[in-house]
């Protein structure tokens, strides 16, 4: 199968490098601005892998604008942190060539200490406490439920510890995460993420898409003391997405994220590897799993949505 190269590495000269997470490059732009450039590398279980998913930065930097722009229409009050997904003019021809449609100028805040995860179904690793303890990060839940069921009180707050690239985030309690946020923004932090998550799922949801958890960043705007949403927002690597007409209480669910590769490691005992090599036919797997949710909740291609930018 002939298939385009995925963009692991990326090095920019034009701009300093200030940050390298396990999909994103942070370049400095000036003292406000920060850019935002996300490769093809994909990790599972806390593990970047040795190859990457072809476009797969394009779709994430693509739907993740598609929803600040619908986030900040049904939101109004919602403040986000992308200004422009075009490149600073400091960048050469090649890098503007090599960053096309992966990239971001964002403003420069700082980023809340904590993982912000809202769960509107029980799977993962919420599945697992619940069926020892019978609590979901800490939080007691009705007795009986199933497998990738949905919260009967509705969507829940389940925070967890933002670790150093190559260690494991642990899940905490709304309390622990507000000692650590402080009590000044966290019940904010909560609300919004909570508002948006619903936004969110009742948008995918009317395309086929259950949202069954997701992961946010927020971060603090000092000049106006403002909580702004950050970083991607509703992706295939931070989200697990459903197909509706698919959805079967009490067993695991077709999904279109990270998840079918995340299965493909623990099949072949590879989960937590370091340097393992992803065969082809994942490759190809993945990438269409992300391509096809793309469609369905911008309802654009890939293609229309980087030509777009060239407008």
């Amino acid at each position: 199968m002939n298939m385009a190269s995925a963009v692991t590495s990326v090095k920019l000269t034009s701009l300093p490098l200030i940050a390298e997470g396990k999909v994103r490059s942070l370049y400095e732009i000036d003292k406000s601005t920060l850019f935002f450039l996300t490769t093809d590398r994909i990790s599972a279980y806390d593990v970047i892998l040795r190859n990457g998913i072809p476009d797969k930065g394009k779709i994430l930097t693509q739907i993740s604008n598609h929803w600040f722009s619908v986030l900040s229409t049904k939101i109004p009050h919602l403040k986000h942190h992308l200004l422009t997904l075009t490149p600073p003019d400091s960048l050469t021809p090649s890098e503007r060539a090599l960053v096309h449609g992966r990239c971001m100028q964002v403003k420069r805040l700082r980023i809340f200490p904590v993982e912000i995860i809202v769960r509107g179904y029980i799977t993962g690793s919420a599945w697992k406490e619940y069926t020892k303890t019978g609590t979901v990060n800490g939080i007691p839940q009705p007795a009986g439920l199933e497998c990738c069921a949905a919260f009967p009180g509705g969507p829940i707050y389940t925070p967890s510890t933002k670790a150093p690239v190559g260690e494991k985030d642990i899940n905490i309690t709304p309390a622990q995460a507000r000692e650590i946020i402080g009590q000044e923004y966290a019940d904010k932090i909560e609300g919004l993420a909570l508002s948006i998550y619903k936004i969110a799922a009742e948008y995918a949801l009317a395309k086929g898409i259950i949202i069954a958890d997701t992961k946010f960043e927020f971060a603090l705007d000092e000049a106006t003391g403002e909580v702004v949403l950050a970083d991607e927002v509703l992706t295939p690597d931070s989200s697990r997405f459903w197909d509706a007409k698919a959805y079967t209480v009490g067993q695991e669910q077709l999904s279109f994220d990270k998840q079918y590769l995340r299965d493909w490691l623990t099949s072949n005992n590879l989960n937590g590897k370091e340097d393992v090599e992803i065969p082809e036919n994942v490759v190809a797997q993945t990438k269409h799993k992300y391509e096809e949710v793309f469609e369905r909740l911008t309802g654009s291609t890939l293609a229309a949505s980087l030509a777009s930018l060239e407008k």
